[in-house]
């Protein structure tokens, strides 16, 4: 992998992911993100993730400040903190059989009902920038998004039930 660390990601029942991080330097770090922005950020000693050198519960402003915090965004005037604004980008997935499969991103109602915005989605190894309502979904696109968190998890929720 060059120097970079791995990282590994792992779907959580109830929504969620966790993510493991074993560094260059071979530490392990988690974090677990929960749909509402919550974050549990974990340090280990080892190689045993029963053994927790640092865990930090932050909810989701104390996260999104810990992320702009870490990006070089604040070293560019010429770029946006989201947080700044009251506002997150947040990855959705659209389940691999879901109804909305085949349908047109303007079905979903989503910027109508949440005032979210897809900026992009995600496919394979596909990036496709600023889709238009006419945009065709698949199971197992990501979409990446920006809106407030309210809006967010609730164009999470379109995207997640069993009909359109």
């Amino acid at each position: 992998m060059g120097g970079v660390g791995r990282v590994g990601r792992t779907p959580l029942a109830g929504g969620g992911v966790r993510y493991d991080l074993v560094t260059r330097e071979r530490g392990r770090v988690a974090v677990v993100a929960r749909p509402d922005g919550s974050r549990t950020l974990s340090v280990y000693r080892g190689d045993d993730c029963d053994d927790t050198a640092v865990s930090l519960v932050l909810d989701a402003d104390e996260a999104a400040a810990v992320v702009d915090a870490l990006l070089p965004s604040h070293h560019s005037p010429s770029l946006l903190s989201t947080a700044e604004l009251g506002l997150v980008a947040e990855r959705i997935e659209v389940p691999s059989a879901s109804p909305w499969d085949g349908r047109v991103l303007g079905d979903t109602r989503m910027r109508t009902e949440t005032g979210v915005s897809v900026v992009a989605v995600l496919r394979r190894a596909e990036a496709i920038p600023s889709p238009g309502p006419g945009f065709r979904l698949a199971g197992g696109d990501t979409l990446i998004v920006i809106g407030t968190r309210e809006g967010v998890g609730v164009a999470a929720g379109i995207l997640g039930r069993t009909g359109p």
